[in-house]
């Protein structure tokens, strides 16, 4: 017999429905000569200080450092405390037993890092020494299901998968476990004040570009505004210098050459540039800059995005979500002309689909280099029925990212005209002279919302142009803005660094914090401390939260770029890179900030009294 262990109960229905195995027992289904049993995510956990002998929160206890790790079943909380969850024990015993009788075992949890751990930590922690393969896909379909049975892989394929994931949850304990008890007992054991080696660093660029924003003291400035006409076709250009006083404005008004003073030069046209610009698709989506467009569009958290996609993904309707890249092999591209005649009686997509079943596709997001474990989200071309409405507009989003990603160029001619009088001013405008890509959402170009000019009249260089009116504005400067959930996904991206170029904004991932898969997460936990809340779209931090962040903003563990440089070497070690090394490094590294922080807690203690 043998057995299938998937990471949750819906998944492992799924699996045993293609197979036609059908008889259910009791935590597993039978038939056909396997077995389907399951997970319920992390059964298992590393052990509590407790377990290594570390009881209380005393100081005297750290940095606690085991020697080695522990494995714990999962707790919940009641009336009497933390006790084993029942639940988890008898899905335990149950694969136990099924472990013992099986000549084989398919590992078919979520194909990832996290995925990886839940096998391992429940296969070591019951000593089983059975050898097994992997399942590994990017769709639920029934083909992709039977493809990736008949291509299992040998488990050993994945043992520095799971090194990377099990360094990951060592470092988390570690830097988590001591940096929470170090700080909370320096401000008096009055309440737990939860840290952690991504968490943290979150916080800090939370509050950080709260206090930025929150202390930013506006400048007035000054502009002087003229509206030109050609041929009776207007527009408006705006001086080149921005003015400290109204009054050094109005002198360059006063000298404005309009027809209202008798000038008949009015405005002289110092240069014109006209330029082709090329704007190519955007790539295709991975789970991050789905969750930014979901945050931007729809409202949506990027915790309730992830819930959707996972449920689009078990219902066969889209591809792996947990996927940090936005690219695909060629091997995937050349299935994709069939994908998008799927969509060509799509009511929203239809007739762009129509349109690119007669194009040669666009290739940008296609680079096997750049595929990860698993490629960009793609719906899978099944048949979506009825969908619920937050369903619904997050499958669009996918559906319409790959029309995108796969379609033409936009075509766009932006024109900048320098005018002479009294001083120069300029004129912007840009013309779509082919949507391309934009016409699959009628997508408006974000970075020309605040263009002076949608249309320029044609002018020619030494023309003249009647001045019909002039104005000085008044403005101000505005600090940046609070981060929303779809800036923070992105900002976590790159440590914070405010880098708008895509491909290069994905070159920086590998140094990013957290991972797509954990950053929504990362959010709901500082939200679950009660160190930020939500204010409309914005993350906005708590007093805790800002009093917490005075204390460790300048300690090592708020630093994001040094988080950062952890996590590139967490995909290191997926890559074969030293364990040892880095668990020496993070070893040193809670050292440290547990000192740091039992001696920086005491200003704490006044502060939290008031919150």
């Amino acid at each position: 017999m043998k057995i299938v262990i998937a990471e949750k109960p819906s998944v492992a229905r799924e699996l045993a429905k293609v197979f036609g195995a059908n008889q259910k027992k009791a935590g597993y289904i039978e038939g056909k000569g396997y077995s389907f049993t399951w997970a319920f995510g992390h059964l298992l956990q590393l052990a509590p200080p407790q377990d290594y002998g570390f009881y209380g929160w005393k100081q005297q206890n750290l940095p606690m450092l085991p020697q080695k790790f522990k494995l714990a079943i999962r707790k919940i909380k009641t009336k009497d405390g933390m006790v084993e969850d029942p639940a988890v024990r008898k899905q335990l015993d149950v694969i136990k037993m099924l472990f013992d009788e099986c000549t084989e075992i398919i590992v078919a949890t979520d194909a990832g890092r996290e995925g990886e751990l839940i096998f391992r930590y429940i296969y070591y922690y019951l000593k089983c020494k059975k050898p097994f393969k992997r399942l590994w896909i990017s769709s639920q379909t029934d083909e992709a299901i039977k493809g990736g049975f008949r291509n299992l892989k040998p488990g050993t394929d994945y043992d520095t998968l799971f090194n990377s994931a099990h360094c990951r949850s060592e470092s988390d304990w570690l830097v988590g476990m001591n940096a929470t008890q170090a700080l909370s007992i320096s401000a008096g054991n009055k309440s737990v004040l939860s840290l952690g080696r991504v968490q943290t660093p979150t916080l800090a660029m939370i509050c950080s570009r709260y206090l930025e924003s929150k202390n930013f003291v506006p400048e007035i400035y000054f502009q002087v505004a003229i509206q030109l006409s050609k041929e009776g076709q207007l527009f408006r250009a705006i001086s080149t210098v921005n003015f400290k006083s109204k009054e050094a404005a109005q002198a360059i008004l006063d000298q404005v050459l309009d027809l209202a003073n008798g000038h008949s030069l009015g405005g002289h046209i110092k240069s014109v540039e006209a330029k082709a610009k090329k704007e190519p698709p955007p790539l295709l989506h991975d789970l991050s800059s789905l969750q930014q467009e979901a945050n931007r569009k729809k409202g949506y958290t990027a915790d309730q995005t992830l819930g959707i996609l996972q449920n689009l993904y078990e219902s066969k309707l889209v591809s792996y979500p947990r996927t940090g890249s936005r690219f695909i092999g060629d091997d995937v591209f050349a299935t994709v002309p069939d994908l998008i005649a799927k969509f060509t009686n799509h009511p929203q997509f239809g007739k762009q689909a129509t349109f690119l079943t007669t194009q040669k596709l666009n290739k940008r997001s296609v680079n096997a280099k750049k595929v990860t474990d698993h490629h960009a989200v793609l719906p899978t071309g099944e048949n979506a029925g009825y969908l619920s409405e937050d369903k619904q507009a997050v499958y669009d989003m996918v559906v319409g990212r790959m029309l995108e990603a796969f379609h033409k160029e936009c075509l766009k001619e932006t024109t900048k005209i320098i005018i002479t009088s009294g001083t120069d001013f300029v004129a912007n405008g840009t013309v779509i002279q082919s949507a391309g890509w934009r016409s699959v959402f009628n997508d408006d170009d974000d970075e020309k919302k605040d263009e002076d000019n949608a249309t320029l009249p044609k002018v020619i260089k030494d023309e003249n142009l009647d001045i019909t009116n002039k104005a000085i504005l008044e403005k101000q400067t505005k600090p940046k803005p609070l981060y929303t959930e779809a800036t923070l996904l992105k900002a976590l991206e790159t440590c914070g660094k405010d880098i708008e170029d895509e491909e290069l904004r994905y070159a920086m991932k590998e140094s990013g914090l957290g991972t797509p898969a954990t950053r929504a997460s990362i959010i709901e936990t500082l939200i679950k401390r009660e160190y930020i809340g939500r204010e409309k779209k914005n993350l906005v931090p708590s007093k805790k939260g800002l009093a917490v962040y005075d204390v460790v903003k300048d300690k090592k563990i708020a630093q994001a770029e040094l988080t950062g440089q952890w996590e590139k070497r967490l995909e290191e070690i997926r890559s074969g890179a030293s364990v040892k090394d880095f668990k020496a490094e993070i070893a040193d590294y809670t050292k440290t900030i547990t000192q740091e922080l039992l001696a920086a807690g005491t200003s704490l203690y006044n502060v939290l009294k008031e919150v």
